[in-house]
Parts: structure tokens; C-alpha cells; sequence
């Protein structure tokens, strides 16, 4: 008779509760900007989700199968918890594009908007800021 927590279902279940953890500790990193920290966690991620799919059914199984419904459903908090950090890599990839995209302007005389103290937009052109220098 075999134990219930050797079991490939509470394996699975628990190396699932890891990776909801470590995708947690990425968003923080990705947040705090500490991307040394978010670098480190990819080798565990990998790995936990390699043990993953080296224990869990195919996901058409995975429907049917009631032993399995708690693992499925950490699997898709997981999913949803990698969305979520896919989309604040994607906000901080569009801002740092828009940042160089601003610094190329090729016209010095073209003006530039950006946002005063007072969180209102100025416009100023970059001429003046050459003629100033």
C-alpha cells in the first residue's frame, strides 16, 4: 500500500503550490525593479515546472479526472499569476520603448511633452535646452 503524500496527485499538488510562491517572488522583483532576484528564479521555475509536467496526466485528463481537480485548479491560479506578470513586463518593456523612443528624435527643434511639477504636460523644445548648454 502506498502512501498518500508519495503520491504523483500530492506531488503534484505540492510542486504546484511552489510554483504559485516563486511566481510570486517574481512579481515582486519585477515590481522593486530587482531584476538580479527575478533572474535567479527562473532555473526553479523551470525545474518546478519540468517535475510538473513529468508527473501530471494530459490536460484532457486532467478534466476528467476528480483525483486531480485540486492540482488543476493551482495550476490555473499559476497561469493566471504568470498573465499577470507577463503584463507588467510588457508595461515596463512599453514604457522603457517609449522613453528611447523620445531620446531618438532626430528634429533638435521638434518639441518634446513631458510632465511639470504639478503633473501637468509642458512643452518644450530641445533647441533651447542645446542653447542653454
Amino acid at each position: 500500500m502506498t502512501n498518500a503524500s508519495n503520491s504523483p496527485i500530492a506531488r503534484a499538488q505540492e510542486l504546484a503550490t511552489q510554483l504559485a510562491q516563486i511566481l510570486e517572488l517574481e512579481f515582486q522583483a519585477l515590481r522593486q525593479q530587482e531584476l538580479d532576484q527575478f533572474e535567479q528564479l527562473q532555473p526553479v521555475k523551470t525545474e518546478l515546472l519540468s517535475e510538473i509536467t513529468l508527473l501530471a496526466p494530459p490536460a484532457t485528463l486532467l478534466q476528467n479526472e476528480q483525483d486531480w481537480q485540486d492540482f488543476r485548479v493551482n495550476m490555473l491560479v499559476c497561469r493566471d499569476l504568470h498573465r499577470r506578470n507577463e503584463v507588467l513586463i510588457e508595461r515596463k518593456l512599453e514604457s522603457i520603448r517609449g522613453t528611447l523612443q523620445s531620446l531618438r528624435i532626430q528634429e533638435a527643434t521638434s518639441p518634446i511633452e513631458v510632465y511639470d511639477r504639478l503633473g501637468q504636460i509642458a512643452r518644450f523644445s530641445r533647441a533651447q535646452g542645446y542653447n542653454d548648454a
